[in-house]
């Protein structure tokens, strides 16, 4: 009888030290507070090994064409691979590495004299993210949470995107991974009034910054554009919006200018999040984002992870795309 005892004690202690760490697990937010929040890009595919071969043959109309197309087909766009080039062949360079190191300035100061730091004014802060089904949206706002944690701020998210159940319970799960409240509404509630709603219990609750989910909306479609500059509208009400940020899918080419210029359109955009530059993305959206639209990217995500969200530095991010040249 003692021994069957025993053994039932060793079994239940076994068990609980199970529990117990399974829990720790599930409770674990994953956030380093020594994890770098501003580091160099992965190397982009495509555009420095194109230019490589380039540099390998003599310096004529041809050269320039290709030095052209290797642009265009990184995403550069037309009219800022045509610009850039014209402005480096007009230097007269005879040398290869001299063409490399001028097509790298005019790279680098596509990138210059923006504002890339997030601005995060207010009490509490109100960051929107807004973007398409598919760009990576709500896994970057759990990458947000976790870099304005790492920052030493707190947050809350509020689950906006009121059209998708499966939304509002992946952003839950993302809370209950970080250890951060999120604030959502029935499914088909008016989404406005879950962001005031999550404004407020940001507010009451002290948080430093309320992150607001969005639906997902196709560029295209105006009445739900709509919807979201009535999210914007209504948050304002109370205070300033800090941040509308736009996920964009790094993979997603030239469509990507398309659905910056509709989303500035219809909430002011103030800043892009460029997702997916894992190494599989040509890269140079980015380029073409900002020398054509104006509007600056602040943050890029280089991988799955909670910490894989960086703050965008230009010079280093040139850098990953001429890699290989």
């Amino acid at each position: 009888m003692e021994l069957v005892l025993a053994i039932v004690l060793t079994v239940a202690v076994l068990i609980a030290g199970l529990l117990a760490r399974s829990k720790k697990r599930r409770r674990s937010t994953g956030i380093r507070r020594d994890e770098p929040t501003v580091a160099p890009a992965p190397r982009m595919r495509g555009l420095g090994d194109r230019i490589g071969t380039m540099f390998g043959r003599g310096i004529d109309d041809e050269f320039w064409g290709g030095i052209e197309e290797a642009l265009i087909s990184a995403d550069v766009g037309v009219a800022s691979a045509v610009g850039i080039v014209e402005r480096v062949r007009r230097q007269g360079l005879s040398d290869p590495g001299e063409v490399r190191s001028a097509l790298r300035r005019e790279l680098v100061a596509a990138f210059a004299g923006k504002d890339r730091k997030l601005s995060l004014e207010g009490s509490p802060a109100v960051v929107v993210v807004v973007g398409v089904n598919g760009s990576g949206k709500t896994t970057t706002i759990a990458k947000l949470a976790s870099l304005f944690e790492r920052e030493g701020r707190s947050v809350l998210l509020g689950a906006a995107d009121t059209f998708r159940a499966a939304a509002s319970e992946q952003l839950g799960e993302w809370g209950s991974r970080l250890g951060i409240d999120v604030v959502s509404g029935q499914e088909g509630a008016d989404p406005a009034s879950v962001a005031f709603d999550a404004r407020s219990a940001a507010a009451a609750r002290g948080r430093d910054v309320v992150i607001i989910d969005t639906a997902g909306r196709l560029h295209s479609k105006r009445n739900l554009m709509d919807e979201l500059g009535k999210i914007v509208r209504v948050l304002g009400r109370e205070g300033p919006v800090s941040e509308v940020l736009l996920v964009l899918d790094g993979t997603s080419g030239q469509n990507g200018i398309a659905q910056t210029r509709a989303f500035t359109g219809a909430v002011g955009v103030t800043g892009v999040v460029l997702t997916k530059l894992d190494g599989t993305a040509r890269g140079g959206i980015a380029v073409a984002v900002e020398r054509e639209l104006g509007v600056a990217v602040k943050l890029i995500g280089v991988g799955e992870s909670l910490g894989d969200l960086l703050h965008f530095d230009g010079e280093q991010f040139v850098d990953s795309l001429l890699e290989g040249s």
